[in-house]
C-alpha cells in the first residue's frame, strides 16, 4: 500500500456512512431494505444478519452483476466480518453509482442481535 493511499483511506466519498451496530439495527429494522452480506458464501452460513443477501466482495465482475439487480437511488446496507472488505465494497458500490450506502462499523463480529 502507498503512502498516499494509507492517508486517503479514511476519506470516505459522500454516499458512504459508517454506522454503529445500534444505529445498523434501528435502520435496516424499519422494513425491507437492500441488506448485503459480502462475505465468503461459506462465511455467511456460519451466520448472518437476517434478512440479507450474500453477495461475496471477492467475486470480481459476479460482484458487480450481482448489484445490477438492486435500486442505486434507494439506501443499500453492507457488512462483512470486521468492515475492512465492506469498506471496499462500499467505494466499489459508489463507483458505480450508488448514492447511500451504509456500513456497519465493526462489521458482523460485532453484531450481537
Amino acid at each position: 500500500m502507498s503512502l498516499l493511499s494509507m492517508l486517503f483511506r479514511g476519506t470516505l466519498p459522500e454516499e458512504i456512512q459508517i454506522l454503529d451496530r445500534e444505529e445498523y439495527h434501528e435502520a435496516i429494522s424499519k422494513g425491507k431494505v437492500q441488506l448485503v452480506d459480502v462475505r465468503t458464501k461459506s462465511e455467511f452460513m456460519g451466520g448472518h444478519i437476517k434478512g440479507a443477501s450474500n453477495i461475496d466482495y471477492f467475486q470480481g465482475s459476479a460482484f458487480a452483476s450481482a448489484f445490477s439487480k438492486f435500486k442505486k437511488d434507494k439506501p443499500l446496507y453492507i457488512y462483512c466480518q470486521s468492515g475492512n472488505r465492506s469498506q471496499q465494497a462500499a467505494r466499489k458500490l459508489a463507483s458505480m453509482g450508488f448514492t447511500k450506502i451504509y456500513d456497519l462499523r465493526g462489521g458482523y463480529g460485532r453484531w450481537t442481535y
